[in-house]
């Protein structure tokens, strides 16, 4: 009965899918051709060097974050997402299969909680109890729609130990009309305050970013520099899809297959690609003081940065200053030689000690004494006092992958998002292309220098 209710269920899916990729020729043809043409040129941005960063020493079986996808279901449609939408809830048993080969293959601080909405899940809150008796830090990714205080409440007292919000304008919600990201800084605002009066929890936003909404960037900087108590991390998405990404074919098992397979299309996304300079440049904009401090690399690329960090000191007035490499070093090397684990989403309680961790760090380390004078000086013009809470706020910039020129695909190096499927460890961002064809698509471009071939004499 099993096999017969797989292979349906295998045929209905797809003959959905062909459906779906005719609706989409459809619509292609009645729309502009989307490619990585640069019409819209971007600003200008000055090279980011890795060198002046702390490389974190995330690896593939080491790592500060794992991702569990518990379902695939969705109250939400985002554009340009690559999961199909459907009510596919993991039974109990698959998600402790799943944390057994995480437990036996990647040692981590946090497990991110994703899906779909992880909320769609009705067995949510025994996953996230799971999660927490497994020994990581649970964290609920999701877009906030099926969350109310009560729900909330059960998470944490399950063991949930932060939230990270997906609020941006590749969405139409029903909870915020906004149209900008400037906007939906109001309905962030009210996740923040509930997730900050439950206690204990950390909260953090997502934000994916598009050339055409490149400098709304700006917009959500500003809001989170007003709240580095509650907003504790901000992690802006760069968009990727195949068509920004070259002329290229590709391949799975030998086959020529359609790019669009796995990966929706939008003019949301715009007809250039962004990178974490970009973003960079804009963040500085707002606060000209911003300054990365760790950063993952590529698997190809040796000057991309995969994902980017910045953490300022701030209280409720003003920042401080960004955090030096130095400091993120310690304390990458302090969790791990004390907890085990490279450190993920710090715990709201240590987020709030940036005045004694800057008066240590200070005895060791001349970017944090800058932070500590530059804190000292405010106490004289009335900026700071004793009594006040010194936070760490993160800014993280994540730039998905990359196709080379030769048709390499540059990954994340030390992927934090690494998930299970079949008992394997995959890419999360690139599994569809494990469900659809039992591989990765490999990419071979159309139009390729071929080199110089030295003369025979």
């Amino acid at each position: 009965m099993g096999a017969q209710v797989g292979y349906l269920t295998g045929k209905f899916l797809l003959e959905f899918k062909e459906e779906v990729r005719h609706m989409k020729a459809a619509i292609m043809e009645t729309q502009p051709e989307i490619q990585n043409k640069g019409k819209d040129p971007m600003p200008e941005a000055p090279a980011l060097n890795p060198q002046k960063y702390y490389r974190l020493p995330w690896t593939l079986n080491d790592n500060g974050i794992s991702w569990l996808e518990v379902t695939d279901a969705c109250n939400l449609t985002c554009e340009g997402c690559y999961r199909p939408h459907i009510d596919n809830h993991k039974s109990l048993e698959q998600i402790a299969e799943e944390l057994a080969v995480f437990k036996s293959q990647r040692n981590s601080d946090c497990m991110s909680l994703a899906g779909g909405d992880p909320l769609m899940h009705p067995e949510i809150v025994e996953i996230v109890r799971m999660v927490r008796e497994g020994g990581w830090k649970p964290i609920i990714n999701t877009n906030g729609l099926a969350l109310g205080k009560k729900l909330l409440m059960k998470l944490k007292d399950a063991g949930a130990s932060g939230f990270t919000f997906h609020i941006d304008t590749t969405q139409i919600r029903k909870d915020s009309e906004a149209e900008s990201e400037a906007g939906h800084n109001e309905l962030r605002t009210k996740f923040a305050r509930m997730v900050a009066e439950a206690g204990g929890l950390t909260c953090s936003f997502n934000q994916t970013v598009s050339v055409n909404t490149l400098d709304q960037v700006k917009d959500t900087m500003e809001w989170a520099l007003q709240y580095p108590d509650i907003v504790h991390t901000v992690v802006f998405i760069l968009f990727r899809s195949p068509s920004l990404t070259g002329e290229f074919d590709f391949y799975a098992n030998g086959e020529n297959v359609t790019e669009y397979d796995n990966y929706e299309e939008t003019p949301w996304g715009g007809d250039s690609l962004v990178e974490a300079r970009h973003v960079v440049a804009k963040i500085r904009e707002v606060d000209p003081e911003f300054e990365p401090s760790a950063y993952l690399g590529g698997t190809v690329d040796p000057n991309s940065t995969k994902w980017l960090i910045g953490a300022r000191m701030a209280n409720e007035k003003r920042g401080f200053g960004y955090v030096s490499p130095k400091y993120m070093e310690y304390l990458q090397m302090g969790h791990h030689l004390f907890k085990g684990t490279w450190l993920s989403y710090s715990t709201p309680k240590l987020l709030q000690r940036g005045k004694s961790t800057t008066a240590l760090f200070s005895l060791v380390d001349g970017g944090m004494r800058k932070i500590g004078k530059e804190y000292i000086r405010a106490m004289g013009q009335d900026e700071a006092s004793i009594r006040d809470k010194l936070h760490m706020q993160t800014f993280t910039i994540i730039q998905p992958v990359d196709l080379m020129a030769d048709g390499r695909a540059n990954m994340c190096d030390g992927c934090p998002d690494m998930t299970v499927y079949n008992g394997q460890l995959y890419w999360s961002c690139r599994l569809e292309e494990i469900k659809s064809h039992g591989c990765f698509m490999q990419a071979a471009p159309r139009k390729c220098e071929k080199p110089l071939q030295p003369e025979i004499v």
